[in-house]
């Protein structure tokens, strides 16, 4: 690295460094720090504050050889401080007591167990005991390394609000005595479920903003598709850990089409195929089929989710569909993991397998049972169906109904649209 002739070139230089390092070995440093310490709260503090000095030393001396080891030395080091200060000179103590000649080679990781490291951080990070939100929270924060105020500017929440989830999250693993470790064999697979369904919470927040002005949130999105080509590689032979990875990169591979130049929503029907990512097909498919060959009994709810992607993604258009496989699909989806959004999505490919009139059926069977009260979607698609049926004012204040409840800026001007367009 060049000498620095001044100091903010060299200061920029090194905090490149380290988002750069951190942002991608975030998860192996703080699983490895949290399977020294037993604490991931203490794990995390530690490594934040190596962070913190690294941003000051490496302004002043350069990027090391090896800054992983560097900061993993540098937390250690912190940890064995702060036990030092709680005079708790115990095994803990001596395991990391271990003496270092050299902080940019030493790594206080045996590195056939980085993968336990990180599987195990994600485990913990999805504890069943914490809330959904602290389970989101926690899981960017300590396995994809973002910073609280990231994770605010995702969810658009403030800052303070992540901070206390976070904060609480770690408090709550503490009370409940939660180990830093892989759940026992026995309970791995139904324990898989909870990790799965945070990166799909993740993954939908970035694909379709609940909130705020733009349609897409990209960042959080590739996010999560990052998270789950870990879990899939950590766990190569859980088919649902490829089936969500495939409807992933599936989604997403729509992304380029999905808005216009001045980030306005884009439909499907309208939508440039040739703008989709090919290659995230082609990752996207090849991980369906990996999904479908570990599946002994079939795909699961993530995998025939993708399928339904796959069956979008291999369409040169929408009428072109196969709308017929996409319904058996959504149906076999139905009788795997019932919920009222997989029967409104069901509607909505029996509207174009079928016709408006049945799809309509499945839908008012949804108002009158109100198990998606408060929710734009089903007054959307309701609002769409009339719309089909000729019953134009009927049709114009579902429309107008959605817009009201939708929240997301975006997809609420494309409702008014269409209700003015039935004026």
């Amino acid at each position: 690295m060049p000498a620095a002739v001044d100091g903010p070139p060299r200061d920029e230089s090194a905090r490149r460094a380290v988002e750069a390092v951190w942002r991608m070995s975030s998860a192996r440093i703080v699983g490895a720090l949290a399977r020294y310490t037993g604490d991931v709260d203490l794990a995390e503090e530690v490594a934040q504050e190596a962070v913190a000095q690294a941003l000051v030393t490496w302004s002043r001396d350069g990027v090391p050889a090896n800054p992983v080891g560097w900061l993993l030395t540098t937390a250690r080091r912190r940890a064995i401080d702060g036990f030092r200060r709680r005079s708790a000179l115990d095994e803990r103590y001596a395991l990391l007591a271990v003496p270092s000649a050299d902080p940019s080679d030493d790594l206080p990781w045996d590195p056939d167990r980085i993968d336990d490291d990180v599987l195990a951080l994600m485990f913990v990070a999805c504890h069943p005991v914490l809330s959904p939100e602290a389970r989101v929270a926690l899981t960017l924060r300590a396995v994809g390394g973002l910073t609280s105020e990231e994770i605010a500017r995702a969810f658009l929440v403030p800052v303070a609000t992540v901070q206390a989830r976070i904060t609480r999250a770690k408090k709550t693993l503490g009370a409940a005595r939660v180990p830093f470790a892989l759940p026992p064999a026995e309970e791995r697979r139904g324990r898989l479920g909870g990790v799965l369904s945070v990166l799909y919470v993740i993954f939908t927040e970035g694909s379709t903003a609940t909130t705020g002005d733009s349609l897409l949130r990209p960042d959080l999105a590739y996010e999560a598709i990052r998270l789950a080509r870990t879990l899939a590689a950590l766990m190569p032979d859980e088919p649902e850990a490829h089936g969500l990875l495939a409807l992933c990169e599936l989604t997403a591979a729509r992304f380029p089409a999905r808005t216009g130049p001045d980030g306005e929503a884009v439909l499907l029907a309208d939508q440039d195929r040739r703008r989709w990512d090919r290659s995230a097909i082609r990752r996207g498919l090849a991980a369906l089929d990996r999904a479908a060959a570990l599946g002994a009994a079939g795909l699961g709810p993530y995998g025939l989710q993708a399928a339904i992607a796959g069956c979008h993604a291999a369409a040169p258009s929408v009428p072109e569909t196969d709308w017929e496989q996409i319904v058996l699909l959504y149906e076999t989806l139905g009788r795997v993991a019932p919920s009222p959004v997989v029967e409104l999505n069901r509607a909505v490919a029996v509207a174009m397998a079928q016709g408006p009139q049945q799809a309509l059926a499945i839908v008012d069977d949804l108002v009158a049972t109100d198990r998606l009260a408060g929710s734009h979607l089903l007054p959307g698609v309701r609002g769409e169906l009339l719309g089909q049926l000729g019953r134009t004012a009927e049709a114009r204040a579902e429309l107008e109904l959605a817009a009201r409840l939708c929240r997301n800026a975006r997809e609420r001007a494309v409702l008014l649209r269409k209700a003015a367009a039935l004026a």
